[in-house]
């Protein structure tokens, strides 16, 4: 090179380097410093260069505002224009099925592997410097696509393959272990390992922080009126709050941290989850109505039926127990082959939701009878929420992973965004958002609309995939490309 290396970049299988140039040439070298190719045809410096999946097309942005789509011969296959200032960064999507470009003109664009533009991302007030796909599962194409963008406006952004900006709660300074949605919906209420309570809308704008916790928050609910925010705590305590951050009450009836906590439908009844190897029902006053004791191991969460007449437990011991109000064990669900972590009653009290470390989901009917397993977690599966509807079960892992599920086990959709594990889902209650907490110290809002989009779109294109492929004029045969496994 004549000038100075903007951008360099291995092809996959690592035998190849490209680098961009302030020359405005792109070279091609193997790994023992051979050049193998030079690329010419850009008017001014390549600030960025990446390969495709499959290492045969390389993508140059440069400062006379075009991407360009080469060949590992040096034959230039395409020019992609749109943007009105330098492109500075380019990347191809896992799947090798879509081209995102970040420019100084604070857009990012989406094209077609074909050089279609077919999206335009805007949010960022400053130059967008760097642009990278979230990895997808290979072995589910209906991945949701998250594209993360930085920017000089000193702001990161996660998008989904719709274009939609994700909404990233950010502001705990250490990772978030509970999410919970009011009963409206319009109010998020994170906790975790900074000891701080934040209540957020569903903008993403910060409305209150809640302190006065001596131990990191296991757990939060809303009461049903959501009127009250009750908080699990790792100093065995619960608080319960007002909406003002107003502490209400302090109690103190767990011998060791309280990992779970739920209202009883009635709002009556505060349900809690220990590691002392109970659970316990309490009132709002403080007052100790009942332990539940069965448990050989820590009990993990506790679920109430929608009619509030049996209570689920999901124990260190690996099983599910169902309980009557009373204390009456009536039945203990086995399957699962280590803890399980979490538990959820579907809406209409006929399905039981187990999540657990052995990365299994089960799916039980209140006799005990296993229904359905749900296998395709990587890591311990941390939580479970049910949609309003019941259609639809939304499950975290301990690998970042959200995965969304129809009621009959059909894995639906993998939702990609976070860094690192995945604590605490919840459903809004309108049924279009998923909330995730995360170790990463963020939480993400999803919005399950852009899923139903993709979702007809995928079943569309699996209805006529076939006649496109052999049928259609030849402009047309690519348009479900996107969708094909």
């Amino acid at each position: 090179h004549e000038a100075s290396i903007q951008s360099v970049a291995f092809s996959p299988d690592g035998e190849t380097i490209a680098s961009g140039s302030e020359d405005k040439t792109i070279k091609l070298w193997n790994r023992d410093g051979e050049l193998l190719q030079t690329l010419q045809g850009h008017e001014a410096s390549i600030q960025s260069v990446a390969f495709s999946p499959n290492g045969e097309t390389i993508a140059s942005g440069s400062e006379d505002k075009t991407i360009k789509l080469w060949n590992r011969d040096g034959e230039l296959l395409q020019t992609l224009q749109g943007h009105s200032n330098v492109v500075a960064s380019v990347a191809f999507s896992p799947d090798g099925g879509t081209i995102a470009s970040g420019s100084k003109d604070k857009t990012i664009k989406l094209w077609t592997r074909n050089g279609e533009p077919f999206q335009t991302l805007r949010g960022h007030e400053d130059w967008v410097n760097s642009v990278a796909f979230a990895e997808q599962n290979p072995e589910n194409s209906s991945d949701d696509l998250t594209l993360v963008s930085a920017s000089w406006d000193r702001t990161a952004k996660f998008w989904n393959r719709n274009g939609a900006e994700l909404p990233i709660l950010s502001g705990h300074t250490a990772r978030v272990l509970s999410v919970a949605v009011s009963p409206d919906g319009e109010t998020i209420a994170t906790g975790g390992w900074d000891r701080t309570i934040k209540l957020w809308n569903r903008d993403g704008e910060l409305l209150q922080t809640i302190d006065g916790n001596e131990g990191e928050i296991a757990s939060l609910v809303f009461s049903p009126d959501g009127e009250t925010i009750a908080s699990g705590n790792w100093d065995n305590t619960i608080k319960l709050w007002n909406r003002n951050g107003k502490l209400l009450q302090t109690l103190n009836i767990h011998e060791q941290l309280v990992t779970r906590i739920v209202f009883s439908p009635d709002g009556q009844t505060i349900a809690s989850a220990s590691l002392d190897n109970t659970f316990k029902l309490s009132n709002s006053d403080g007052e100790l109505l009942q332990t539940f004791q069965g448990h050989n191991r820590g009990v993990n969460s506790v679920a109430f039926s929608p009619d509030g007449d049996t209570i689920a437990s999901a124990g260190g011991d690996r099983t599910v127990k169902l309980w009557s109000r009373d204390g009456k064990l009536r039945r203990t669900l086995q399957g699962h082959i280590a803890p399980v972590l979490n538990i959820a009653f579907s809406p209409d009290g006929e399905t039981i939701a187990s999540a657990s470390f052995d990365n299994t989901i089960k799916l039980w009917n209140p006799d005990g009878e296993l229904l359905q397993t749900l296998s395709g977690h990587q890591n311990g599966v941390n939580s479970i929420a049910f949609s309003p509807d019941g259609e639809t079960i939304a499950s975290g892992d301990g690998e970042k992973a959200i995965k969304v599920w129809n009621r009959d086990g059909e894995l639906l959709q993998i939702l990609s965004g976070h860094q690192n594990g995945v604590n605490s889902v919840a459903f809004t209650p309108d049924g279009r958002t998923i909330v995730s907490g995360s170790t990463d110290k963020t939480a993400i809002l999803w919005n399950l609309d852009d899923l139903t989009l993709d979702l007809l779109a995928r079943g569309a294109c699996d209805r006529v995939a076939n006649y496109l492929r052999y049928h259609a004029p030849q402009s047309d045969r690519n348009l479900c490309q996107d969708f094909e496994e």
